[in-house]
């Protein structure tokens, strides 16, 4: 047990957020590291990255949690982030069907370009959000994941992938999608097997943020 922990003590854990422009990616960030929602949509221009540290048992993991442009114009500066990833979030819409037809571009785009060695076992969440959207939107666009044909096929190619129904606004879920990644995460690097996994977000001031590939709309146009 000993020799379990301190490999998990001080890791580094590499998450990327992946998913349409609009189905919350951004939001979802936001409520998990600074439990903070705002109505207000800004898009995200490239990427940016916010970093958390959680307790794993008695050690510290620390989540540089990656949130990337849904944006077609943007997603070639996103791409170049994603190698090295230790897991990924592909985000839809519950109230959006557009956006959950996306989902398996997104994974298979994210499996190509980080070229993870296990690409069936890889550590991945398939988020629905907006769940607090599914009673009050006038649209009949909710498909449980078990029915919808895109997800199905995504859950049969893979054992690692799960799901989990969010809502950025109301905060539910939200703990739970990022508890499961990380636990994905210590099964693909094959320590977590005897670990009594127990997520405890650590509060020491604020977490970092960090900014990067920005760009003008005239450059990226």
């Amino acid at each position: 047990m000993s020799s379990l922990k301190s490999r998990l003590h001080k890791q580094l854990f590499k998450i990327i957020i992946l998913g349409e422009s609009g189905v919350g990616k951004t939001s979802l960030m936001s409520r998990y590291v600074h439990n903070r929602f705002s109505s207000q949509y800004k898009a995200t221009i490239g990427a940016d990255f916010i970093t958390k540290e959680v307790n794993v048992g008695t050690n510290v993991v620390t989540l540089q949690i990656w949130d990337t442009a849904g944006q077609e114009r943007f997603q070639s500066l996103g791409t170049a982030f994603y190698r090295g990833a230790d897991g990924c979030i592909i985000v839809y819409g519950l109230d959006d069907y557009r956006s959950r037809q996306s989902v398996i571009k997104w994974r298979d785009e994210f499996l190509i370009t980080a070229n993870p060695t296990d690409p069936h076992q890889f550590p991945l969440v398939i988020v629905g959000n907006k769940l607090d959207m599914v009673n009050n939107t006038s649209k009949n666009t909710y498909i449980p994941y078990r029915t919808d044909p895109c997800l199905k096929q995504i859950f049969s190619e893979s054992e690692a992938t799960k799901y989990i129904e969010t809502s950025a606004k109301t905060g539910d879920g939200i703990d739970e999608a990022f508890s499961t990644l990380i636990q994905l995460i210590l099964e693909f690097r094959g320590i977590s097997q005897n670990i009594d996994l127990e997520l405890e977000t650590i509060q020491i001031g604020e977490p970092e943020q960090t900014t990067v590939s920005k760009c003008s709309s005239s450059s990226c146009s």
